[in-house]
């Protein structure tokens, strides 16, 4: 079966599995943790019980953001993944592919801004390429690779979550799609709402982040001692994240929809542009599994830290399946393949251009 590609954003877990997966190199055996759906990481064994976790991402700049806090979110949706390991990053690598209309001035802002930001994570840039191309634009503006480097028993990754264990989610669905409205279409969300909630709304942008998240989720312990995996909600949201866990460890999984906090703005922002909060983009969205004599302690530290939390379902067995409840109902919960997000943006866009002239 040749599965096509998609209109816009990741392909397919089967365009994945039948293009790439198959066809990985060579082959080493210090290679512990590989690419495979649902795992934001790949795990090197280095010897002397340390290991190199690495994941790998666009660089993702929009000008219209103001270079702080564009590079504020570019360097943050890299680190996220990348601590989703529960290893704190410690290096990272740049290939900046600049568009031609970019000018020293502005490269400096926009570097400045996220070196600033790689210092506060604790990354050293440890190597990289910066050029300025034909068919280079923003957003995507080259990639980039985070490196973490631990100890071999404190790594963690969506393989390892196992029945019994709590299913735990950080600020709720729709985070991303709800932060990038809301700092893109101000004047639509105003129109809709007033300018206060528009106002109020463009500051969960400063959400999107699971570092916080997960450094903090990592302090009950790991493995048998807690949190035993994480994933961060991109691309198509909670539901495909839970999915993606599932799949990885080979488990089923029962999740309660009414247990998962909804924040204000993504009801009605997500309402707006017509998209489903839980199965759209969620950049800042942490979705763990853990031990559950540890669970009640996460939720904790994670409200002490002001991150709103909840419990929300359980691992089973592989052979009950992924389910979501609603209301008392229950209902076979599968991945959404299509995120929502992409095409809302994408008319939202046209018709403010056309509202704005352009």
């Amino acid at each position: 079966m040749n599965s096509p590609l998609p209109a816009v954003g990741k392909v397919s877990a089967d365009v994945f599995d039948e293009v790439i997966l198959s066809r990985l190199g060579r082959r080493r055996a210090d290679v512990l943790v590989g690419p495979q759906n649902g795992v934001d990481v790949a795990v090197v064994d280095l010897g002397h019980d340390q290991v190199m976790v690495t994941t790998t991402d666009p660089i993702f700049v929009v000008p219209a953001y103001g270079w702080e806090r564009a590079a504020w979110f570019a360097v943050h949706i890299l680190a996220s993944d990348a601590i989703t390991s529960g290893l704190p990053p410690t290096h990272v690598t740049f290939d900046l592919n600049l568009p031609m209309a970019i000018t020293r001035e502005q490269l400096e802002a926009l570097w400045t801004a996220m070196h600033d930001e790689c210092d506060k994570l604790g990354m050293a840039v440890i190597s990289g390429h910066t050029g300025r191309y034909q068919g280079c634009d923003y957003p995507m503006i080259g990639g980039a690779t985070v490196i973490c480097i631990g100890p071999k028993d404190q790594y963690v990754t969506p393989t390892m979550a196992r029945p019994g264990d709590h299913v735990v989610i950080t600020k709720g669905p729709g985070i991303e799609a709800t932060g990038l409205f809301a700092v893109t279409f101000p004047d639509q969300v105003a129109a809709a709402y007033g300018r206060p909630f528009a106002d109020e709304a463009q500051k969960i942008f400063w959400q999107m982040s699971v570092v916080e998240d997960a450094l903090t989720a990592v302090k009950v312990g790991v493995r048998d001692r807690g949190v035993t995996s994480m994933h961060d909600a991109t691309e198509c949201g909670v539901w495909g994240g839970l999915v993606e866990i599932a799949q990885a460890a080979g488990v089923g999984m029962v999740v309660d929809q009414d247990q998962i906090v909804v924040q204000e703005p993504v009801t009605k922002i997500c309402s707006l542009f017509d998209i489903d909060p839980y199965a759209a983009i969620s950049e800042g969205t942490l979705l763990v599994t853990c031990r559950p004599h540890r669970s009640a302690e996460l939720v904790a530290r994670l409200g002490d830290q002001g991150i709103l939390t909840s419990v929300v379902g359980e691992v089973l067995d592989a052979s009950a399946g992924v389910k979501v409840i609603k209301g008392g109902q229950e209902r076979e919960l599968a991945h959404p393949r299509v995120d929502p997000f992409w095409a809302a943006f994408s008319k939202a866009a046209d018709q403010a251009g056309v509202a704005d002239g352009r």
